[in-house]
């Protein structure tokens, strides 16, 4: 949908060959922000800005088990949901849970294409967290620990007469350390002792996987694969009955307030580093431009400290090597400004920003930012 960005678009920045950043645009109604770091072999996550007059859409896609997944909801979920709403006039919950549904059994699709000469594509995965913000109604749908946070203004003390800014989740972290959702695993597989063990430190669905809903992980929904012998020959088999994770996204529709200030978009990696408030705090205390970076950054800092780093150490780490250190980290931040701040013109004009597929290399032609007119295709 979008090509290669140039000349607001950084890679190799403050001498970090693995970080790229877009420092600021404009989308329907504000500002927004891009920033990636890679610690992958190959960079799993992925991640998109569509905006036209009439609205925007975000997408942060993380993948795992390599970067198949996610480069196919980069490719398919945007268009699939402009399609969708065109056939039905707008965006709803319906239109939302349809396009899940679509990328789901397209990814599988592709896995069953690609099975012989890839058994490996059956274990790879992605979160998908997808925003959609247009005229006065926020959408905000997920599967998987990705997290979409809000930065809003509350009155504070009796007299009202001060405000202060806080941090508001908008998304449920589908992650069985989060007691709630491994309850809610063991309650669907009753007749599984196993089906959540506590293995490495952390909590994982059949030893494995932490998040409990995605894009993909076939191997973990359909029992035929992580049993076939061309499977094991890259792994080992899993003993299913049925289907351990699911595509059920969680989503949340709410009006935007006049109190609502920024999002932030990103995946795990900055929230393993970052609390929501810490996350709201830099925001607000901060020049729009390069905020994400500047989010980013932070995570670094906090991911080095933990190493008894600094981040000028993390820099001289290769890629792969470096996933030791911190994860694949996009974060996306999106200024809320009134409708009357938008200078887009022409009701079929769509622009966006896309981040590279690698980072160190940059050596892809589906990275950044475009000029075109609505095309929806349907790609799955």
């Amino acid at each position: 949908m979008f090509s290669s960005c140039f000349g607001s678009c950084f890679g190799g920045d403050d001498g970090d060959s693995l970080l790229w950043h877009m420092d600021l645009k404009q989308h329907a109604t504000g500002d927004y922000s891009v920033a990636v770091v890679q610690a992958n072999s190959l960079l799993e996550d992925q991640a998109q800005v569509f905006t036209t007059p009439a609205a925007t859409y975000v997408g942060v896609y993380d993948g795992h088990g390599g970067p198949q997944a996610s480069r196919f909801i980069n490719n398919n979920l945007f268009p699939q949901l402009q399609k969708l709403a065109l056939e039905e006039g707008g965006l709803s919950e319906d239109v939302i849970r349809k396009a899940f549904d679509a990328i789901e059994e397209g990814f599988l699709r592709l896995v069953k294409q690609s099975w012989l000469d890839q058994p490996q594509i059956a274990s790879a995965g992605s979160c998908c967290l997808v925003g959609s913000i247009s005229k006065d109604k926020l959408y905000v749908a997920n599967l998987g620990d990705s997290r979409a946070v809000l930065g809003k203004r509350v009155e504070n003390g009796q007299t009202g007469n001060s405000a202060v800014v806080v941090a508001e989740r908008l998304s449920i972290d589908h992650n069985v350390g989060v007691e709630e959702v491994r309850k809610e695993v063991e309650a669907l597989h009753p007749d599984d002792s196993h089906v959540v063990v506590y293995t490495r430190g952390v909590w994982r669905i059949k030893g494995i996987i932490q998040v409990s809903r995605s894009i993909g992980d076939v191997y973990l929904k359909k029992p035929e694969f992580s049993r076939d012998p061309i499977f094991i020959q890259y792994g080992y088999p899993i003993p299913l009955k049925r289907a351990v994770l699911s595509a059920e996204p969680s989503i949340l529709i709410r009006k935007i307030r006049p109190e609502d200030l920024f999002l932030i978009f990103a995946s795990d990696g900055l929230w393993e580093q970052l609390s929501d408030e810490a996350a709201v705090d830099i925001v607000l205390k901060n020049p729009r431009a390069g905020i994400a970076k500047r989010l980013v950054r932070a995570a670094l800092e906090g991911a080095a400290e933990k190493k008894e780093m600094r981040y000028e150490d993390i820099k001289r780490v290769e890629k792969g090597e470096r996933r030791h250190i911190h994860d694949d980290i996009t974060v996306i931040v999106i200024y809320l400004d009134r409708p009357e701040r938008s200078t887009n013109a022409g009701s079929n004009v769509v622009k966006g920003t896309n981040i590279p597929l690698d980072i160190y290399s940059l050596n892809s032609g589906h990275q950044g930012e475009n000029t075109s007119s609505v095309s929806p295709r349907n790609s799955v």
